[in-house]
């Protein structure tokens, strides 16, 4: 049992079920958490989320963390009442089968188990294949389609019943610390500078991004209307540190190394540079990964705003991506914050990042 005490922002977030295009669980809770301690606050047609601090400042700090998770939307339903889906994000089919689900509907959340052909029905060439995703159901215990239909809609969306647990000291579990840790990090930078009465040289704008999941669409309309001059990102990275993952193809990074800063033509190299720079100054812990091309991440998006945007991405370790049991240190989350705190008081009045 671990003695390490999550923050309740944090835990709150990894609590709420937001899947792309549906975030409005964790929408409530960054609205809890940040608005109290912005100077500023706002909400767009994507709901994403928008705090404010030094309005009058200059150059515009962009931070960006999405709050959307993956899930299943309801597509169908047959005539015995099982449920069909088709994935919202990049889910692999191979360990969607047998999961517990809860799914969202107008009179509050319902529970359901994803099924498919049990082995001992399969001969050997069937055991041997993914199952395609039309040959999962979920199995709500309703006796006909209008039972179900009763209970559900098509179009609500479910999401794992896998909720966050402490493993050991301060590594957690969780179906979507992908990308709840970004927002987290983005929305408790902004309290922390608040509650230290920071003297800002930028204007900060901390977003909670939409639709991350589905191709970063909250952080390019979000990155046309804030028009900042400079922008981190933050989202998740990939721990190499565990079996079957060959350093000499995906890096070396760690979990508990501290946050991963991003090298590559996405990233302005003088962000890349303050971005070292802080880190050394603060005595945090970092890890350098590389990337050849755009980021799979918002910082894609926001570095091709309007005329160009001096871009920086922090990611924070985790291992089994995208499966229903995330694995990210809670230290590698904290340093992160810290790290995006100092960035912030390092940005000078009327900078500039041109190179």
């Amino acid at each position: 049992m671990s003695n390490y005490v999550a923050p309740a922002f944090l835990t709150e977030l990894l609590r709420a079920k937001s899947p792309s295009g549906a975030e409005a669980q964790a929408q409530a809770v960054y609205d809890q958490f940040v608005q109290p301690h912005a100077d500023a606050y706002a909400n767009d047609a994507l709901g994403c989320r928008y705090a404010t601090l030094n309005a009058k400042g200059a150059p515009t700090l962009m931070f960006a963390g999405h709050m959307d998770e993956l899930g299943l939307i309801i597509t169908y339903v047959n005539k015995d009442g099982y449920l069909y889906f088709d994935t919202i994000g990049g889910h692999d089919l191979s360990i969607i089968s047998g999961r517990r689900v809860i799914i969202q509907t107008a009179n509050g959340p319902v529970k359901g188990v994803t099924g498919k052909r049990a082995i001992h029905l399969m001969d050997d060439e069937d055991r041997k294949k993914v199952p395609k995703k039309h040959e999962i159901w979920i199995d709500i215990a309703a006796g006909s389609k209008a039972e179900a239909l009763k209970r559900v809609a098509i179009g609500d969306v479910a999401t794992y019943d896998h909720e966050f647990e402490l493993i050991h000291g301060s590594v957690g579990t969780a179906r979507a610390f992908d990308n709840k840790v970004g927002a987290y990090v983005v929305g408790e930078a902004l309290v922390r500078l608040k509650k230290e009465k920071a003297k800002l040289g930028a204007k900060l704008v901390s977003v909670a991004t939409t639709q991350e999941e589905i191709g970063v669409r909250g952080a390019t309309t979000s990155a046309f209307a804030v028009d900042p001059h400079v922008a981190l990102a933050v989202d998740v990275g990939h721990a190499t540190d565990h079996p079957d993952c060959d350093n000499r193809r995906f890096g070396e990074t760690k979990l508990g190394g501290g946050p991963i800063i991003c090298r590559g033509p996405n990233i302005n190299p003088k962000v890349y540079t303050r971005l070292v720079e802080c880190a050394k100054k603060a005595k945090i812990p970092y890890q350098l990964e590389a990337d050849p091309r755009p980021t799979g991440t918002d910082a894609r998006a926001i570095q091709m705003a309007r005329g160009g945007v001096a871009c920086g991405l922090v990611s924070i370790p985790l291992r089994y991506m995208h499966t229903p049991s995330e694995v990210v240190d809670l230290e590698d989350v904290e340093n992160c914050v810290k790290l995006f705190v100092e960035f912030a008081k390092s940005v000078k009045g009327g900078e500039s990042f041109n190179w």
